[in-house]
């Protein structure tokens, strides 16, 4: 299988997808989606997705959450 290389501005882009489609999901899915890469063998893709799982935490880090105090 080739090596999907993605360039910085397509990590982000992929990045803001997932979160934007799956909201608190999101690492939850980027983690099953590696798990089903890891049984299929997919050095390649896991590869992918674990600069997509970087991206989330760094990007999670920096939004701010809601509060829930008064």
């Amino acid at each position: 299988m080739a090596r999907l290389i993605l360039s910085d501005k397509e990590s982000w882009a992929c990045t803001t997808h997932v979160l934007k489609t799956h909201g608190d999901d999101a690492p939850r899915f980027v983690a099953e989606r590696m798990g089903a890469l890891a049984l299929e063998g997919d050095a390649e893709g896991i590869a992918t997705w674990k600069a997509i799982a970087r991206r989330l935490s760094e990007l999670t880090n920096l939004t701010p959450k809601a509060s829930n105090q008064h």
